[in-house]
């Protein structure tokens, strides 16, 4: 009677087991198929909108399969633009029958297998279905072409010719930048796309968003670039600054100065006599190679004692530390790719868009971007415990040279 009764729990195990086995072979071999198809479908989207944008021949070089892409990063771009175009499109998302079906209805065994059938891959037809609703219906239209405009057909030359050089690793954000133009297109109100572009980078992805940045949108965020100065009433009395206010490094010993509440007597610090309520400011920052520290203070933010720098107590900053550890100091600290390390640093904000971006100025990129409401006053922040090389504010008017070979294409 025993052995009838263990016999019964036995042999429904071993089937599950078999099952378990099978299904697991199954999702080594179809993980594969819905990237490549995810691959496949971008390649299409491109082709479709050469058709739709004129002069977007940049796109061939996606449909043709000179450009590809992790598999990972084709996942993204069709959630991402599903969930921008939705809005576009009267279409429903359908859930399917795995993703969506309460785990009550089934057994824990059907649970689990299904779960295990589906190798951790959500579907992606739902979203392509979205995008492929949305170029139908601008094919629909008596005009479906759209003339992108000069600064975005320039903007799409920079980006190939980048590509070609090895500086950009893909060209999706030419595709990005097509997908803008044609929404513009919709909009009572032009905008220009290059710098939206830009903004919704920084904002659907703070770290590492833009490779490289462009000409045209370069020459926009440098048309910003503020004259800072270094405030010697707020300098850490260990800073020792240059006559020009310019320059900062650690003394060998502190300085004898007032007591002031706006002075830093805990770290290392000092902020920018400048300060800003609205509008887009720029300035360039020659960092050292072991210790800095890069950002805005709040005006409520306070400066005295060794209190954490960071988003709770006010500071938006980029912090440096043992020449490696780089890192936005976000609550907890966002650690940043070694990859990112810059020598020179631009930091820009736009008040209005509530962006604070930090980009690697002699590749022209993106390292980090804080998307927060600003409500008070920014001042500019400067800190750095090296003792032989100094922080440096670049002047104003001295630019980075062009990364073009030769004479500038897009002068």
């Amino acid at each position: 009677m025993m052995k009838d009764c263990l016999q019964f729990l036995i042999e429904p195990a071993k089937k599950l087991k078999i099952r378990l086995k099978e299904s697991r072979k199954r999702v080594k071999l179809d993980k594969k198929e819905p990237l490549v198809e995810s691959q496949l479908f971008i390649m299409e989207l491109a082709r479709e909108l050469n058709r739709i944008c004129q002069r977007s021949n940049v796109l061939a070089h996606i449909w043709t399969s000179e450009d590809i892409w992790p598999p990972s990063l084709c996942r993204d771009f069709i959630v991402d633009w599903a969930a921008v175009l939705e809005k576009k499109v009267p279409a429903k998302i359908i859930p399917s029958d795995y993703q969506y079906e309460k785990p009550e209805k089934r057994d824990w065994k059907g649970h689990l297998l299904c779960m295990l059938e589906a190798g951790g891959e959500y579907d992606m037809g739902p979203h392509k279905r979205i995008i492929m609703d949305w170029t139908r219906e601008i094919k629909s239209r008596p005009q479906p072409t759209i003339w992108p405009g000069e600064p975005v057909l320039m903007m799409l030359d920079d980006l190939e010719f980048q590509w070609k050089r090895g500086r950009l690793p893909n060209l999706l954000p030419a595709m990005e930048l097509v997908i803008l133009a044609v929404l513009n297109a919709d909009n009572p109100i032009k905008e220009d796309v290059t710098k939206q572009w830009l903004v919704k980078k920084q904002r659907s992805q703070r770290i590492d968003a833009v490779r490289y940045i462009p000409h045209g949108v370069w020459n926009w965020i440098c048309e910003a670039t503020e004259d800072v100065t270094l405030d010697s009433d707020s300098s850490n009395p260990d800073l020792l600054l240059s006559s020009d206010e310019k320059r900062m490094r650690c003394g060998l010993e502190r300085r004898d100065v007032p007591r002031c509440q706006q002075r830093f007597d805990g770290w290392w610090c000092a902020v920018g006599q400048e300060s800003y309520t609205s509008g887009r400011h720029y300035w360039e920052v020659e960092v050292g190679e072991r210790d800095w520290r890069l950002g805005v203070a709040k005006a409520s933010a306070v400066r005295q004692g060794f209190r954490a720098l960071n988003t709770d107590t006010g500071y938006l900053t980029l912090r440096l530390e043992r020449g490696m550890d780089l890192k936005a100091l976000t609550v907890p600290a966002t650690p940043l790719p070694q990859s990112l390390l810059p020598r020179k640093v631009g930091v820009y904000l736009d008040f209005e868009q509530g962006q604070l971006s930090f980009y690697d100025v002699e590749k022209r990129s993106h390292i980090y971007t804080y998307n927060e409401k600003f409500t008070e006053e920014l001042f500019p922040l400067f800190g750095t415990v090296e003792v032989v090389k100094d922080l440096v504010i670049r002047p104003a008017d001295v630019r980075q040279p062009c990364l073009c070979p030769g004479p500038c294409l897009w002068t």
